[in-house]
């Protein structure tokens, strides 16, 4: 079989035995990834209605490809980089060290630019220069805040970020079970997702998967295996679900096939299937650039995930003055240079924030940033 495949091919073996640039390529892949997500929360300048009337027309089907293809296809690799990365740590470090850890990278900067976001964005709102969601009452400013029981409407990406922190709560136990509770446990979170039951314990539990699916890969170097498989195998199984994707989809609600179980089986899928294709595109980049100009991204990465939605927030419908919403004719190239965009103000954002307040561009990113850096 494996010579089916070309995988019996001596720089296979020869590869999987020799350092890869798994550093680089774990830099690369999250900066394409949040690239990806930006789109997911692009701006439009249009409400949901609207939205809702135009998915059949050429800038619909275009904004779809590159939300369901790129965007929504990215977080399950940076589940599965985050349990690949959390193996170590989790089994050497003491519980309480392991956990102050994570309070500092993950949740207490969660915590800031929410707080930030809310202020800036509803103040906004308030003063007539943006639309955007006001909350209700102090129940509904408690879930903006943290997500108690459902997705923020302002912060939208910390929900990922909400999870992953459960998730890491429970990685040093994760990391110490044998395998066949760790596949328990995958098994678990595909049903749990496939099934569309809700629950606040976890917003999305195919995060749970793909971060447990994460620490079955470090435990079996699946990552190095990856990383030399032939770039066509890599490519295979996306182009093999893609079709299955498209057809439900423009299915749609005529055939009733979204309202089962079909769409989020094929889904889960083809987010397999994309994160495998992404980290082979990562480990060939890092290969073939050094990893020099990642290196010197990498502090902004973690800035541009949270940021990000700021940028469409405030400064997205400013931008689209110039452009117009979607169904203007300049919008789609808008629409497309978004994720650079978001990218050149995390950077701007970054370097002003290390530069006037070392001790605040640390505790925004997550610890990644704290003196000047230079590109």
């Amino acid at each position: 079989m494996k010579a089916v495949f070309g995988l019996d091919a001596p720089g296979w073996r020869a590869s999987c035995s020799m350092g890869l640039p798994i550093s680089g390529a774990i830099g690369t892949a999250r900066l394409i990834c949040i690239l990806g997500i930006v789109y997911v929360h692009g701006w439009t300048g249009l409400p949901g209605s609207d939205l809702a009337a135009r998915d059949e027309t050429t800038q619909g089907i275009m904004r779809w490809a590159l939300i369901e293809l790129c965007g929504r296809s990215a977080v399950p690799l940076l589940s599965l980089i985050s349990g690949w990365l959390v193996v170590r740590s989790a089994r050497q470090r003491r519980y309480g060290a392991f956990v102050a850890g994570k309070l500092r990278v993950i949740l207490l900067p969660m915590l800031v630019w929410n707080m930030i976001a809310l202020i800036l964005v509803i103040g906004a709102a308030r003063l007539g220069w943006i639309a955007a969601p006001q909350p209700s009452g102090i129940a509904s400013l408690l879930n903006e805040l943290v997500s108690l029981s459902g997705p923020a409407e302002i912060d939208v990406q910390m929900g990922f970020l909400r999870d992953l922190f459960l998730c890491m709560l429970l990685a040093p136990l994760l990391a110490r079970m044998p395998t066949v509770i760790l596949l328990a446990v995958v098994a678990l979170a595909m049903a749990w997702d496939v099934g569309g039951w809700t629950s606040v314990i976890l917003l999305r539990p195919a995060i749970l998967l793909f971060f447990v699916g994460g620490m079955l890969a470090a435990r079996y170097r699946v990552a190095e295996q990856v990383g030399v498989m032939p770039i066509w195998l890599a490519v295979l199984p996306f182009l093999l679900v893609l079709p299955f994707k498209l057809g439900l989809s423009i299915a749609g609600d005529a055939t009733a096939v979204q309202e089962g179980h079909l769409v989020a089986l094929i889904d889960l899928m083809l987010r397999v299937a994309a994160a495998i294709l992404v980290w082979r595109i990562s480990i060939l980049i890092a290969l073939k650039s050094g990893g020099g100009w990642m290196r010197a991204l990498e502090p902004y990465v973690f800035l541009l995930f949270c940021s990000h939605v700021l940028f469409m927030w405030l400064l997205g419908p400013m931008i689209g003055r110039l452009t117009g919403p979607m169904g203007s004719a300049a919008w789609p190239a808008y629409f497309v240079v978004q994720p650079l965009l978001a990218l050149g103000f995390a950077i701007l954002l970054g370097v002003t924030l290390a530069a006037l307040s070392p001790a605040l561009a640390r505790v925004l990113s997550g610890g990644r940033l704290g003196r000047v850096s230079r590109l």
